[in-house]
């Protein structure tokens, strides 16, 4: 969907590692929201408030966090996508999430971060695979 993007519009190709990290992980963010709005429309036919409910369980900061933990922590992140991780999550954000703790939100950010540069590299399976993953164990966690 990037590359169609940037054919549609005009624009011209950019080196994904030279974009800030709070830029990535202000693409990152609604690239995974996409992901889970698409899985929550395919997998439920609930009303849409009852969707946005999900959706809002599985966005949060504090669920974003543990699933940047766990794939962390499993050691299923490449050596580069832990440097875009901790890139993210160092950055210094003007704001803060209200209802999660200041660590939960950098790690968030961090994860927020990879979404958005895995995205914009083209790396779209790859994508896909961790959030899958993430999710997997963010369901097991809540069980």
């Amino acid at each position: 969907m990037e590359q169609s993007i940037r054919e549609g519009f005009g624009l011209a190709d950019r080196d994904v590692r030279e974009i800030s990290s709070l830029s990535l992980a202000f693409l990152g963010d609604s690239v995974y929201e996409l992901i889970v709005r698409t899985l929550l429309v395919e997998q439920s036919a609930d009303r849409p408030k009852v969707l946005s409910q999900k959706k809002s369980r599985l966005v949060r900061a504090e669920t974003q966090a543990a699933m940047a933990d766990y794939l962390r922590t499993e050691n299923l992140l490449t050596e580069e996508e832990l440097a875009v991780y901790r890139r993210g999550r160092n950055a210094n954000p003007a704001t803060t999430a209200r209802h999660a703790t200041v660590g939960d939100y950098h790690r968030a950010t961090g994860f927020e971060s990879l979404m958005g540069y895995l995205y914009l590299a083209g790396r779209e399976e790859r994508l896909v695979e961790l959030v899958r993953l993430g999710l997997e164990h963010a369901e097991e966690e809540n069980q």
